[in-house]
């Protein structure tokens, strides 16, 4: 396999950021609809973004206005800096459902 002379070999880490729900479902979808991964489109938004370009055209602006219907993802751009936390719901894989010591320092328990 050869590469194309334009490509750009980097280093890639993993990364636990937490993000709304809605937003990772739209996100997650975008992706798989333009057959990348969750990790590329975020690099292909973050860098378009640094530079103030859009980092979508017409046509993915109206799959992802579709997404957003579908997932029931309301928030906007100027809700970004607005956003607050609220309770978690204990569920399946969820530290908080299983009393773990990572949870109960974060209550300011020991």
């Amino acid at each position: 396999m050869t590469k194309d002379a334009n490509m750009r070999e980097v280093e890639r880490v993993q990364t636990g950021m937490r993000i709304e729900r809605r937003v990772l479902q739209v996100l997650k979808a975008l992706a798989e609809s333009h057959r990348m991964t969750l990790g590329d489109l975020v690099e292909g938004i973050v860098l378009h973004a640094f530079e103030g370009a859009a980092p979508f055209g017409a046509e993915s602006m109206a799959k992802i206005a579709s997404l957003k219907q579908v997932y029931g993802l309301d928030l906007t751009a100027s809700d970004s800096h607005l956003l607050i936390e609220g309770k978690r719901r204990a569920g399946k894989g969820d530290r908080a459902s299983k009393g773990s010591k990572t949870s109960d320092r974060s209550k300011g328990k020991t």
